[in-house]
């Protein structure tokens, strides 16, 4: 006869201090780091939410917009700082919604020095102002989590499908990558001054959500981030298994990845969509000179999962227009893409988020 063994609670959390505040168990603070200054003198302060829990548990890191164009990742934070769930919190959740506060006001990827935030970390106290911002979030935030989920999507004019990028050797990450159930995970390696580089070389695991397309938001992107993060809080028992809702999907690990570009300059038509399988002599697309009959099919030249695809019309020789994952089951990821795309139509936060954003009962 099987006897059920009950899970001990976690002990009790102590105070928990990050940038200088002190936040007791049980309590959350809502606080503006400051940051570097504009030359007007005008502040780039950073918004930071601490929620900690009355039981002990990870520290778990969610930020966004590190480029500041990338809007899902806002919202998937908006919305899960309401989850009542949060109520029943183990550990301590961090939240950074807009982490290039600069390039979030300005529309745009960079700071105003014209550099990559996620190219600057750990950062320097008297460098640029990149340096600056990605030291001040590195030294005061990242270096106080256990844990870190980085969210983002493709850069401007192109969609990304929803997948996890992550190296997967690396301590600690292939658990937060498979618990973010979704059905793409790329096992990507970590490039140097990189948010994941930095903070994997001071023993801190990190994963990004990439979904949908700089400047726009998708709600199915959104809607699986948020199921997605769920997920992977419960996977680290920061939350309670039961009455927590998530979007329960197989991972699929590819096995390397290609990117197909332009052969001529031209006007771009797609063949194929986002999520779709490909296999290798199949069309992808056409391009066509504007004023002139001469016309160039791209040809898939492996058999894959088209992970992102370029949106604008317009493109020039060599501009990369395909993703595309290399799986070895190929046929059962795509019929897990559609399975996963299905149950987050059908999810409530998605219904109700396209009818009633204010309804209560959206908080989980």
């Amino acid at each position: 006869m099987e006897v059920e063994v009950k899970k001990a609670r976690p002990p009790k959390s102590q105070p928990f201090t990050i940038a200088g505040h002190t936040i007791a168990p049980g309590e959350r603070l809502l606080f503006n780091l400051p940051g570097a200054n504009l030359y007007t003198h005008t502040p780039l302060d950073m918004p930071v939410e601490v929620i900690h829990g009355r039981r002990s548990g990870p520290v778990l890191l969610v930020c966004a917009a590190i480029h500041g164009d990338e809007l899902n990742g806002v919202e998937i934070i908006r919305r899960m700082r309401s989850f009542r769930s949060l109520g029943r919190l183990n550990g301590t959740l961090v939240l950074v919604p807009v982490v290039n506060l600069f390039g979030f006001i300005h529309q745009s990827r960079y700071l105003p020095d014209r550099r990559d935030l996620n190219r600057c970390f750990p950062g320097s106290e008297r460098g640029s102002v990149a340096s600056r911002v990605a030291n001040l979030f590195f030294k005061e935030v990242v270096q106080h989590c256990s844990h870190v989920i980085d969210l983002h999507t493709a850069a401007v004019h192109r969609d990304n499908l929803p997948q996890v990028r992550a190296a997967l050797d690396e301590p600690g990450v292939r658990e937060m990558a498979m618990g973010f159930s979704i059905p793409v995970i790329i096992n990507s390696g970590l490039i140097p001054n990189s948010l994941r580089h930095e903070a994997g070389q001071a023993g801190i695991p990190v994963i990004t959500y990439e979904a949908g397309e700089a400047l726009r938001l998708d709600e199915k992107s959104i809607v699986s981030g948020v199921r997605g993060i769920v997920s992977v809080m419960r996977t680290l028992g920061m939350l309670p298994s039961r009455r927590i809702r998530t979007i329960r999907a197989e991972p699929y690990i590819a096995s390397s990845t290609s990117w197909f570009r332009a052969s001529i300059d031209g006007v771009f038509r797609p063949l194929v969509k986002l999520g779709a399988r490909v296999a290798s002599g199949d069309s992808l697309g056409v391009i066509s000179a504007p004023f002139s009959s001469e016309e160039a099919v791209l040809i898939a030249k492996t058999d894959g999962i088209v992970i992102c695809v370029n949106n604008l019309p317009l493109v020039n020789e060599g501009d990369a227009l395909f993703h595309i994952a290399r799986f070895g089951e190929t046929g059962a990821v795509e019929e897990e893409i559609a399975s996963h795309e299905s149950n987050v139509e059908g999810d409530r936060l998605y219904e109700i988020e396209a009818i009633n954003p204010t309804d209560p009962a959206a908080s989980g």
